[in-house]
């Protein structure tokens, strides 16, 4: 796991100009509407949306994010998202589920440059695992227009669909204030580290070389703004399937291990667990989760 800094088991380690491409060329005697396309401008790609820090928090061991799903609204308790294994409680056990337990746990709010911007703090754990994924999601005492209008700090979208291989990403570290930046390079149909398994887990590609104390930053696709993923572990020493050493099980049960690559938890299937006013309901339809 990228280590809750906290940890006394966990120790912290720290760690010519391109070829223009090619131009199809369109015969002289090709129809004229194929002249036309060809010489057509092309479709702009999407540009990137500016990844600031804003949004992000620093807890006492670990980092996180000030989230809501697309359907909250100004005036719910806010939420903070981060992982099950920087709980204050301790990581809690394989098919462990920590729901409405009371906290009042408190979080560094940073500004878009990555400066404090005020301290926000928790009236619940509304959610922790680390079963099948690694989340926890803190209610807070003020609501999303509070926050807002005492700060100036939004809370960034979980978006509500599964996270695209290739698409550029950025791990932003409330703790550090630091970005990685990658691409998604895979998903790992299981990812097993020491007692506990991981489905669907998100494969960085190697630039995004995370470290102790970045678990729980949330994982920012560059194109659209928005949370895909929760930043959580990584293979440190080369080791097969121990902790800090996950390793990847496919569907035939064929294990690989990726030394140096890091991983994270995809955060859409969050968005179905949340009903009116923020609550994590895991009874709702389309509700994964796994439930105490």
């Amino acid at each position: 796991m990228n280590k809750p800094l906290a940890s006394a088991l966990f120790a912290l380690l720290l760690t010519g100009a391109a070829a223009a491409p090619a131009m199809a060329s369109v015969p002289q005697d090709a129809a004229p509407q194929a002249r036309a396309r060809a010489a057509a401008p092309r479709t702009p790609a999407a540009k990137a949306v500016t990844i600031t820090y804003a949004g992000t928090v620093a807890l006492s061991n670990c980092s996180g994010s000030l989230v809501r799903v697309p359907n909250s609204l100004a005036s719910d308790p806010a939420l903070v998202l981060s992982n099950g294994h920087c709980l204050e409680t301790g990581f809690p056990e394989p098919g462990e589920v920590v729901k409405d337990y009371p906290s009042s746990r408190s979080f560094t709010l940073l500004t878009a440059s990555g400066a404090r911007a005020g301290t926000v703090r928790a009236s619940k754990i509304a959610y922790g695992t680390m079963t099948d994924t690694d989340v926890s999601i803190y209610q807070l005492t003020k609501t999303y227009a509070q926050i807002q209008s005492q700060y100036g700090i939004a809370a960034l979208t979980l978006n509500d669909t599964h996270p695209v291989q290739g698409s550029a990403i950025k791990v932003v570290s409330g703790y550090w204030k630091r970005t990685y930046s990658c691409n998604v390079d895979a998903f790992a149909y299981r990812l097993k580290e020491g007692d506990w398994t991981w489905k669907d887990s998100l494969r960085y590609t190697s630039s995004c070389n995370t470290i102790g104390g970045t678990s729980g930053s949330p994982v920012i696709d560059t194109t659209t703004g928005k949370v895909v993923a929760v930043n959580n572990t990584g293979n440190e020493d080369g080791e097969t399937c121990t902790v800090n050493n996950p390793c990847e099980v496919d569907e035939a049960g064929h294990v690989t291990i990726h030394p140096g690559i890091n991983y994270a938890e995809e955060t859409y299937q969050i968005v179905a667990c949340v009903g009116a006013g923020n609550k994590i309901d895991l009874s709702r339809p389309g509700c994964v989760l796994p439930k105490p």
